[in-house]
């Protein structure tokens, strides 16, 4: 899946029989053919490739990652399960996280496996938002020993945000962390997203700024990260005082609750995709700056009749 994930290690080779070099096959990483090659071509054995990154961290002295679609993890679902339960420090890296992915449809668009990857214990599971969080994320890919870990990649380009107006992706390594606050830190609204949402929610709590409603902006990577601070933290970035909290994440919906609580909302995807231009779809189902802002204004109607 390399041509299509761009995870090969670079000029690091394949790992292959040098007499079987047949040239230039699609896939292949530059350096040639050898047993000291560092890229496995698996090709389209997502079961296979993830059975035989068991087996090396099980044995150890690597750290074995494979790369494939994230709808794909499917497949992968029965090895990804013992190494959780192995406690084995592989890495699965899933790009093409969401139905922004476009015209392949509805096959290829995930709309449960982030739900389905995060009901696996022991599985850490990280969506960042921007280059930075995806650095961070695979700082803590690597430096995780006792479990795997699952980082969710988007196939679009997404901005890379202004660390000098909002805050440190290093928050990523607590699972959830404020982006950028209200005035005095007393948010009306907390807005709360992974992965190429991120980006929305920051334009809509600028747009609800400019409205006079103080927001929070919360980026929640992972859960798992989050699940594991102490409540004070769990406290201090999702206040118990602000009950109105809408969630933006372009994956099912389920278990979404546990943070916006009986007062929230979320803008997610509770059916399947369709085949046209990412934009295209990220507009028709909802994943829009007006749809966030008109949800939250919905939200604080709603929250001055209670």
């Amino acid at each position: 899946m390399n041509p299509s994930t761009h995870t090969e290690l670079a000029n690091a080779g394949n790992f292959e029989n040098p007499e079987m070099a047949i040239g230039d096959l699609q896939g292949s990483a530059a350096g040639g053919w050898s047993y000291a090659g560092r890229n496995v071509q698996f090709g389209v054995r997502e079961h296979a490739m993830t059975a035989i990154l068991n087996g090396m961290a099980a044995h150890g002295g690597t750290l074995p990652f494979g790369a494939t679609f994230l709808t794909f993890s499917d497949y992968m679902r029965p090895a990804i399960r013992l190494a959780a339960l192995m406690r084995l420090p592989v890495v699965y890296v899933f790009t093409h996280d969401s139905i922004c992915m476009g015209e392949d449809g509805p096959t290829h668009q995930p709309v449960e496996h982030l739900a389905s990857l995060r009901a696996v214990p022991g599985l850490i599971v990280i969506r960042p938002g921007d280059a930075n969080e995806t650095a961070e994320a695979w700082r803590v890919a690597i430096e995780t020993k006792d479990r795997p870990v699952a980082l969710v990649l988007t196939r679009q380009n997404v901005p890379t945000f202004d660390r000098q107006q909002l805050a440190s992706a290093e928050g990523l390594r607590r699972g959830a962390y404020i982006l950028a606050d209200a005035p005095q830190a007393k948010p009306q609204l907390i807005l709360i997203a992974s992965g190429s949402e991120v980006g929305l929610i920051i334009e809509a709590g600028q747009q609800l700024q400019k409205r006079n409603i103080p927001v929070r902006l919360v980026s929640m990577p992972s859960w798992e990260l989050f699940e594991a601070q102490p409540r004070k933290y769990l406290d201090s970035v999702l206040l118990p005082t602000v009950k109105l909290r809408l969630a933006v994440e372009a994956g099912v919906t389920l278990g979404w609750s546990r943070y916006v609580g009986d007062y929230g909302d979320v803008i997610g995807i509770d059916r399947f995709g369709a085949s046209a231009p990412g934009p295209v779809m990220m507009r028709e189902y909802g994943f829009t700056v007006d749809n966030i802002c008109e949800r939250a204004a919905i939200l604080l109607e709603r929250g001055s009749h209670d």
